[in-house]
């Protein structure tokens, strides 16, 4: 536990050091899962269930509440008693405290409190559901950010192979106008093609930058955060069709938050539907109350009076009539059941059509990728032809440019295949809940 832990942090320390250095893809997932802030945010959010389940019982415990008061009282008083004497006083002082200590426990509530229970319980485990909804976004995020680095990168390379062919150009046409077999045209033509892949080399070093600082705001490290990656897409072609369609039934985050929101319904339905039923309490009170009067002007009356002792019984509160505010909720409930049962198969519709979409274009771009790299290789042994020919000066710069350029939109469709394939088997296993165990 504590090694998964020391991984992130070393790995941030390290990151936001000055030195560049080697971010392998487990790493940057890694760190995400430690930092993202969208992952923090389900979690808190979990956490917020939890703290609610941890007091599932409460609803079975009886409520106990202490009241305390006292009063002060300075009275005039008249009395004219039936022989006719009468009795008159002011300033008649009495202080009054009263206590009592009251216990309700409901002991029967249509069973009201149970299905309370089981909905925290519910609420605990959609909690859980939407962390790794979060987790699995978040994972595939990162996944298609650093891939795409990856993809610029191999572009990258391929222009500084074109460059080094234009170089080569560069000189030979240069060669050929000093032995008069050349013409300047050709040169300065030469000379513009290098500039201009210079110029789409410096777009491209922006392109990773631009990606490397998105990547950075996902993995949630310092931005201006330096490191290199790996140099190739590795990408699973034994992905199959039968088995992720059999697998996102039990496995998509988002079919199983919508099946959840269906059990719950469920749940809030039984507590409406509990409220038909009587409720019966248990109720008892100590009670205290004393009187204490400085003078009176019945002899009769009490100078001093205390009260205390305790009683106990049960009550029963019956619904009779409340305005038909529990069958309204009722059917409000019953109907957000049918309403979360439609989100369920709307929900399962979409992912199962995106599978199918997703699947499709994963087999397409295997193809595609399939043929670009069979194609790269006719495309550079036809510019080395060409290249050959063209210092035996038998043809022209028009064709050699033309057989470059063939071979520049092979490396573009290749890298582009390898991208494609990749992102088309993320989506798939995003969709299957599988990015992360």
């Amino acid at each position: 536990m504590m090694k998964r832990f020391l991984l992130p942090v070393f790995l941030l320390a390290t990151l936001s050091s000055k030195a560049q250095r080697f971010l392998s893809l487990e790493e940057a997932i890694a760190t995400a899962l430690q930092n993202n802030y969208d992952i923090q945010l389900a979690k808190n959010d979990s956490t917020a269930a939890a703290i609610d389940y941890s007091y599932k019982n409460a609803a079975f415990f009886p409520r106990l509440n202490g009241n305390i008061g006292t009063a002060w009282n300075n009275n005039a008083q008249k009395q004219i008693l039936s022989d006719g004497t009468k009795r008159e006083s002011s300033g008649l002082k009495s202080n009054n405290l009263n206590a009592q200590l009251a216990l309700n426990w409901t002991l029967f509530d249509g069973l009201k409190m149970f299905a309370t229970r089981d909905k925290a319980a519910e609420f605990v485990k959609l909690g859980e559901l939407g962390i790794k909804n979060q987790v699995v976004n978040s994972v595939a995020t990162v996944i298609n950010t650093y891939y795409d680095i990856v993809r610029q990168k191999q572009q990258t390379k391929a222009l500084e192979e074109q460059m080094s062919i234009s170089e080569e150009r560069v000189k030979l046409a240069k060669y050929k106008l000093d032995i008069g077999m050349g013409a300047k045209p050709d040169v300065l033509q030469s000379m513009v093609d290098l500039n201009a892949q210079k110029a789409l080399q410096l777009e491209q070093q922006k392109l990773i930058e631009q990606l490397r600082e998105q990547l950075n705001q996902v993995m949630n490290v310092p931005l201006n955060t330096m490191y290199d990656v790996t140099d190739s897409i590795p990408i699973n072609k034994g992905l199959a069709l039968g088995d992720i369609q059999q697998e996102v039934e039990n496995k998509n985050p988002s079919l199983l938050i919508a099946r959840k929101n269906i059990d719950i319904a469920g749940l809030t339905l039984k507590e409406r539907k509990a409220e038909l039923f009587p409720t019966v309490s248990f109720n008892s009170a100590y009670n205290f109350n004393r009187n204490r009067n400085q003078a009176v002007l019945n002899s009769f009356s009490t100078l001093f009076n205390r009260t205390k002792g305790f009683n106990y019984g049960l009550t029963a509160t019956i619904p009779i009539f409340n305005n038909f505010n529990a069958r309204r909720q009722i059917k409000q409930a019953s109907l957000d059941i049918q309403y979360q049962q439609l989100v369920y198969d709307n929900q399962r519709s979409l992912i199962n059509l995106s599978v199918l979409v997703a699947f499709k274009d994963y087999e397409q771009q295997k193809r595609a990728l399939t043929l670009e790299e069979e194609n790269i290789l006719l495309a550079r042994e036809n510019v080395d032809i060409v290249l050959q020919v063209y210092r035996l000066n038998s043809t022209t710069l028009i064709q050699l440019k033309e057989a470059q350029k063939s071979l520049q939109d092979a490396y573009t469709r290749l890298i582009t295949a390898r991208y494609n394939t990749k992102l088309a088997e993320t989506e798939l296993l995003r969709l299957r809940g599988d990015l992360v165990k």
